[in-house]
């Protein structure tokens, strides 16, 4: 018996890449500096954006870019305040950047995938 596992939609998979990479940022974060809020926050925005990609996969493609868009923007903002505070771009400059690609990309897929209004 062959198993086939079929690859994500396209559009899902920035989202569970970057969910992943946030993820694991955060996990290091706190293994190299005991840094709590990395982990929580890594874990957190990780876990949304690979749970955007998850409805992405189930059909909820306004849903799941929608949420993405949400969780990129906050972290974008979130990280970007913090590069200009410190000047260092790792970790923060590199997370902002990311998350911006993310903010524009899951922007640009919610509106190509939002529901028409009906009168």
């Amino acid at each position: 018996n062959c198993i086939f596992v079929m690859a994500p939609p396209g559009s899902a998979h920035l989202n569970f890449s970057l969910g992943g990479l946030v993820a694991v940022g955060g996990a290091v974060g706190y293994f190299k500096k005991g840094s709590v809020p990395s982990l929580v926050a890594g874990l957190t925005f990780g876990g949304l954006l690979v749970g955007s990609g998850v409805l992405i996969t189930k059909g909820e493609s306004y849903q799941g870019h929608a949420l993405a868009s949400g969780v990129t923007g906050v972290m974008t903002l979130a990280m970007a305040q913090r590069f200009f505070s410190t000047g260092k771009f790792m970790p923060a400059g590199m997370v902002a950047t990311l998350g911006a690609v993310g903010l524009a990309y899951n922007v640009k897929k919610a509106l190509e995938w939002m529901p028409e209004k009906s009168d």
